[in-house]
């Protein structure tokens, strides 16, 4: 009988399972919502699920915010060195390197004129994926020539921060005194009558906080931005004492009178754009 001539296994072929191509899609750090990139990039690489704003390099902040082919980049062939030749589990000239292959920046901060909504702007952006954004040399050097280049032709600056390093170690005094020397720039514009509006990103900390971020006329940041001087496990640490939640959350600042607005990134073309049709005269 047929039945009994069968083959003892019955052997199935079954078609392989096609491999998902790889970047197509990415992770929320924050709720972890699975998002395809291509959804993402339309909503301004921010999570439609729990508004996390995903971080964006120095150049898609300036072309989120920019009219299109305005932007003239300046300073841009500034290098840093390595004026400690400081050693560490790696050196600094190393570790320079590999930031300048991994972004194709040559340090944290890109500089440059363009316009919003056709008002012209000079507009100073770091770059937290070049050494956490952090403010060496030449950082604090770029910045200063664009503050003093704004004063001189007399133009509005907006200063977008996203710097979670704070002055860079490696060095030293040369990466402190740039606090200084930004701040005094500032003043100088201050002092001119010109507008300054800073621009709080996740995260923003310490010695960017501690000097241009936080000196802006207007001081406005993304949703649930990191702002701070220490991270809150440092403080704690320190004092003792459990922090509030939401502590150093761009929303805990502004309850509490240290920024002016929180803006979502989808409106902050238009926010800016409004804030320099009311408060400038050119």
């Amino acid at each position: 009988m047929p039945l009994f001539r069968k083959p003892k296994y019955t052997l199935v072929n079954l078609a392989k399972k096609k491999d998902i191509p790889h970047g197509l899609w990415t992770r929320c750090p924050d709720c972890g919502e699975l998002i395809y990139n291509k959804a993402l990039k339309e909503s301004f690489r921010v999570c439609q699920k729990c508004n996390y704003h995903f971080t964006l390099s120095s150049h898609e902040r300036i072309s989120l915010l920019l009219d299109k082919g305005s932007f003239k980049e300046l300073e841009a062939k500034i290098k840093p060195c390595d004026p400690l030749n400081f050693q560490g589990p790696k050196s600094y000239k190393k570790k320079l390197e590999e930031e300048k292959k991994k972004t194709s920046l040559n340090d944290a901060c890109v500089v440059g004129q363009g316009r919003i909504n056709d008002k012209k702007i000079a507009i100073g952006v770091t770059d937290s994926r070049f050494m956490m954004g952090s403010m060496g040399s030449v950082v604090g050097e770029k910045l200063t020539r664009i503050i003093e280049l704004a004063t001189s032709s007399k133009q509005p600056l907006i200063i977008i921060s996203g710097s979670g390093g704070g002055a860079r170690m490696q060095e030293g005094m040369l990466s402190l005194m740039q606090m200084a020397k930004t701040s005094t720039a500032l003043s100088r514009h201050h002092e001119k009558g010109l507008l300054f509006i800073s621009v709080l990103t996740n995260p923003t900390m310490a010695g960017v906080l501690a000097s241009f971020a936080s000196l802006g006329d207007v001081i406005m940041a993304e949703p649930k931005a990191l702002i701070g001087f220490t991270g809150p496990r440092v403080i704690e640490q320190t004092i003792r004492q459990t922090l509030p939640d939401g502590f150093q959350s761009s929303e805990f600042l502004l309850e509490h009178g240290l920024i002016d607005m929180i803006v979502a990134r989808k409106d902050l073309k238009g926010t800016l754009s409004r804030i320099l049709e009311y408060l400038t005269s050119n």
